[in-house]
Order: C-alpha cells, then structure tokens, then sequence
C-alpha cells in the first residue's frame, strides 16, 4: 500500500506547505520517518517520506544539493523539513535543486511534531490495507462462484474489475484465450508476450513494461507437469500483496477449470478400459461393449492391437503414460488395458508400425530394456480377440528393448503361430525350464531372463551382458548355474534352439 505526496500536502490540519519538486507530487509514499542522518541512504530502500530538521545538513551550497541528490536516487518519496528550530525557513538552494530533480520538498512548521505526520501517514496505509483486504475478501467469493456460473471468461473479468486493470489469459502457445476489457491494443499483446517468454522458466513474474510505463504480471497456470496457459495482469503500478492473493486466487480457480476437460477425458478413458476388459474376458451382454469399441476404429471399422509385455510393475506403468500421451496427442479416444503387467492398446487400424515405433522410442531407456512391443495386422472391431493373439504372440517373440514387432513379419517365428506347434513348446518349457523357474522363485534370482538374453544374443557375452544390464562375469555365472540344473551341455546348437523356443512359448 501507498499514500501519494499529494493527500499528505492536503491535510490541512498539519499545515504543510510545499516549497519546491512540484512535480513530483504523484509520487508513492509507503514509509515516513525521521532522520537527523546527514548520509541516511543506505538505510533507505525507496519510497519513504524522510522528515528532518536540518540540524546536520551540510552547510555549502554543493554538498545540500548532493544530499538531495542521493535522497532522489534512493527513491525517496518526499522530504519534509521541519523549521523553526535549526532553520527559520529551507535554504533556497534546496527549494531550487527540489525543483531541477523533481524531488516533492515541502515545509513542516513548528507547532507540527514530525509523530503527527508519521502517524497521519501511517494511519493511512493501514487504512488502506484493510480496504484492500475487504476488498479481496468480498472479490474471492465472486470469482469463486464466477467459475461455478461462468468459467473462465468471468473469471478474468471479475478479476479485472477487481484489480481496475487488464486481465487476459495465454495458452501454451501464447494465443489470448481470455481478456478483459476484450480490446487489446497489437503493440501491448506483443510486449506481454515477450515478457512471458522471457520468464517462461517461473512460475510467476513481475515486470516493468518500459514503453508504456505499465506493470506486467503473470502467474503459471498448472496442475502437476500439465501447463495450461498464463494468467496476466497488466496494471498502472506494480500489484500490492493483496492483489498478489487475488491473482493467486485466480489463477488456481482456473487451474480447476481447465482441468475439468482433463479429467471427463480421464473418466471417458477409464470406461473405454472397462469395456476393453469385458470384450476380453467377461461372459456377460457384450453389445453395448462392442458398440464403445467401435469408437476405436477408422473409417473402415478396422483396429489393430499393441501388446506391450513388461517385466516389472514400474515399467508397465510408464508404458501406460507413454501411450496415454501418445494417443491423446492423436486426438482419439483411449482404449488401454493393464493386467499382468501387460498393457492392450486397440488402435485404428490406420495406425501401424510407425506409431508403435514412436511409443517405443519415447519410453525411457532403462525401462525399454525391461518390455517387448508386438502389433497385430489390421482387423475388423469384431476381431478383437484374434488380434490380441496375434499382438501377443508378435510381442512374445519380439526382442527385449528392441523395435516393435508385427505380426505379419513374424519370419523365422512361425511356429509360435500355429496352436498345435505351440502346445508341443509349452510342454517342453514345462519339461525344460522347471528346475530353473523353481530356483529363481525360491531364491529371487534372474536366470529365466539371463539365459533368454544369451540365448537371443548366440551365445555372445558382452551383447547379453549389455541387454541384462550386468557385468559378463556375473552372466557367466548365472549362464553356468543354469546350465547344471537344466542337466544340458549349451555348447549344442539344438540344445540352444530348443531351449530358446521353450522360453519364448512360455512368455505371456
């Protein structure tokens, strides 16, 4: 809060006269106080009314107008100058430098104690800090229901109509979503938005806008990571506390409001998961199941299925975000499934290897070497469990951290294909790999996986080292310790196959 130079002078009651910096009269007073100082300036921060009585004032012409000078570059408000005790009125050289600065100099007589002026001023100010904090309390409550009634459009015009300034709102892109009073002058449009890009990295910014001598400030609109715009305030002087709470106010009531598309989407999402989970699993009515599904096809009512098969719960849930993202960036609706750490994804059928690359590609690298993506050719919506197979089956022979596998180019993996061919593989891992399922669920080691990697690698250290992420001496042991309870010699090339097969048959 602020009193200006002006409703001091105009009381008449202290009978303060001004004598010189008329000029300057508009200026802010936010402190007054005393000082007999004769170099007070580095105790001054700007702003003050400084009242003295000249006792140790300089006594040459020069050094009185530098410490005028030095009041002025502190940013002092005013000097009031008691006379009557040191000086019988104020040098005249300081009434004409108050008039070459600008600095507002006026004269305070005897009969006025200086506590009459400091307590006049600062009765002011609190006065004025309760009228701002009326006011933000009956403004909280409007804006509050403005959101309820109106959104964000009466959002901003009711904290325009709070601050008396110009409210307007940027998105991301740094387009006028909102303003308030609705025109907007070109040139004023640029500057904010420079100021915004420059304090793009804040959370919150104040700054002078030179050209029109106007203050900027903006707050970030956000919930969590997700950034919807700026809110920005242009205004005559900079914003007080108090208004700073209004805008703080603000600002999280259209958080929520920009939030709410977020989370019907969220919820339509969650449905489209729900209804994917009946088609896959459930023996009840699927009609109005397959009739949410088709909202996934194209144009031709064609899906495809991405399989994404991780080996930790951690991962599983990244590659959910990862395609949540992908998709919404799509602008299509979300059908997304996670069980066992398997995550289902029907896409359009328009939606191929490209895509399933790039959700590859934007997973993190430690977690992308703990999945395998499979894609299923395109098929009609009503061949949805058909797909999924194929989906699985192209991420179960698909490589650990590699590029996504579809199914139509399953060469060389054709046996996983058939179901006859598959029985005959799974009775083999069963035969095969059940003393080494059993040593890693009793002792919680990694041999399943270990030996995978070898085996997909022929054989060579350093590659299966690298995909398992341990040291080749460690593999080795493992390689090793697998090898005496399996009962085999991994030297033999049909050993090695055979056993490679087991693992990929059994893999969800």
């Amino acid at each position: 809060m602020s009193v200006p130079v002006g409703w001091v002078l105009a009381q008449s009651d202290l009978g303060l006269q001004l004598r010189g910096g008329a000029t300057g009269t508009a200026r802010e007073i936010t402190l007054a106080l005393a000082t007999e100082l004769p170099d007070p300036f580095r105790w001054l921060s700007g702003g003050e009314l400084v009242l003295t009585t000249g006792i140790r004032l300089p006594a040459d012409t020069a050094d009185r107008v530098a410490y005028l000078r030095g009041l002025d570059e502190c940013n002092v408000a005013a000097l009031g100058f008691g006379i009557g005790l040191t000086h019988r009125q104020i040098p005249a050289d300081l009434v004409s430098a108050a008039d070459d600065i600008g600095l507002p100099l006026f004269e305070v007589p005897l009969p006025t104690p200086f506590a009459a002026v400091v307590k006049r001023v600062t009765a002011r100010l609190a006065e004025l800090e309760y009228d701002a904090v009326l006011r933000a309390s009956r403004a909280q409550p409007r804006m509050t229901r403005a959101v309820v009634y109106g959104g964000a459009r009466a959002i901003v015009k009711e904290l325009a109509r709070s601050l008396t300034s110009k409210v307007l709102v940027l998105n991301p892109a740094g387009k006028v979503v909102e303003c308030h009073p609705e025109s907007l002058d070109a040139s004023l449009l640029a500057a904010v938005r420079a100021a915004v890009a420059d304090g793009a990295s804040a959370l919150s910014s104040s700054v002078s806008m030179d050209r029109s001598g106007a203050a900027l400030t903006f707050q970030r609109i956000s919930v969590g990571n997700a950034v919807h715009g700026d809110l920005v305030v242009v205004s005559r002087a900079p914003l007080s506390p108090i208004d700073q709470i209004l805008l703080g106010h603000a600002t999280s009531l259209l958080a929520l409001d920009f939030e709410k598309p977020a989370k019907l989407e969220a919820a339509q999402n969650e449905l489209n998961s729900h209804a994917l989970g009946l088609l896959m699993s459930a023996d009840v009515d699927l009609a109005p199941a397959w009739v949410q599904l088709a909202r996934a096809g194209d144009t031709s009512g064609r899906i495809r299925v991405l399989i994404i098969a991780c080996e930790t719960a951690p991962a599983a849930k990244e590659a959910q975000t990862v395609v949540a993202a992908a998709i919404g960036a799509l602008g299509r609706p979300l059908f997304m499934r996670a069980q066992d750490r398997q995550v289902t994804v029907v896409l359009p059928g328009t939606e191929g290897p490209e895509f399933a690359r790039r959700v590859a590609t934007e997973i993190s690298s430690p977690v992308r070497k703990l999945i395998r993506v499979g894609l299923s050719g395109p098929q009609q919506v009503e061949n949805l469990l058909q797909a999924i197979e194929h989906a699985k089956l192209a991420a179960s022979a698909a490589e650990r951290g590699g590029l996504p596998l579809e199914f139509g180019a399953l060469t060389g993996r054709a046996l996983l294909s058939f179901d006859a061919s598959r029985q005959i593989l799974n009775a083999l891992a069963e035969t095969m790999l059940t003393p080494v399922l059993e040593y890693d669920g009793a002792h919680g080691t990694e041999l399943v996986p270990s030996l995978r990697a070898f085996l997909e690698a022929n054989g060579h250290w350093e590659s299966a080292a690298a995909a398992t992420g341990v040291h080749r001496h460690t593999l080795r042991k493992r390689i090793t310790l697998a090898e005496s309870l399996l009962g085999c010699n991994l030297d033999i090339a049909r050993v090695r196959a055979e056993l490679l097969l087991a693992i990929i048959a059994r893999q969800p």
